[in-house]
This record gives C-alpha cells, structure tokens and sequence, in this order.
C-alpha cells in the first residue's frame, strides 16, 4: 500500500474501515474499497453499489480487498 506524505500513521477509523472490507469481501463477487476523507477519515466501499467507480473516489482509494465469491462453476 503506497502512502503519501500527508499520510500520518493509520487511524483508528482506517482499521475499521479494513476489517468492514475485509468482511463484506467474503460474502460479495465485487471488490472492498477503503477510502479515505477528509471528514470521515477512512470508510469501506462496495464497488457493487457503482457501475464504474467514480474518479473523485477511485482517487482515494487507499486499499482494495477482492470479493472472495466466484460466479464461475
């Protein structure tokens, strides 16, 4: 994971916001995204919820947990 110079050490929200990707990743054939925000600091992102991911927040993606369900039989 690249971290840029503003980037101080993770909080505690980054951790939440992984373990929630982490979770939802098991169970989705799309990936977890943890984003980061200003406001909000980190929060888990399903890419199920958007077509394509928009650029305003592809560009903040910190992290990505693939979705660990397979739809090929």
């Amino acid at each position: 994971m690249a971290c840029s110079m503003h980037c101080a050490l993770p909080s505690r929200s980054y951790f939440e916001a992984l373990e929630a990707a982490e979770k939802r990743a098991l169970h989705s054939f799309f990936d977890q995204h943890v984003i980061e925000d200003d406001e909000l600091g980190y929060f888990a992102l399903d890419e199920g919820d958007y077509n394509i991911l928009p650029a305003h927040l592809a560009a903040r993606v910190v992290h990505t947990v693939h979705g660990g369900m397979l739809d090929e039989f």
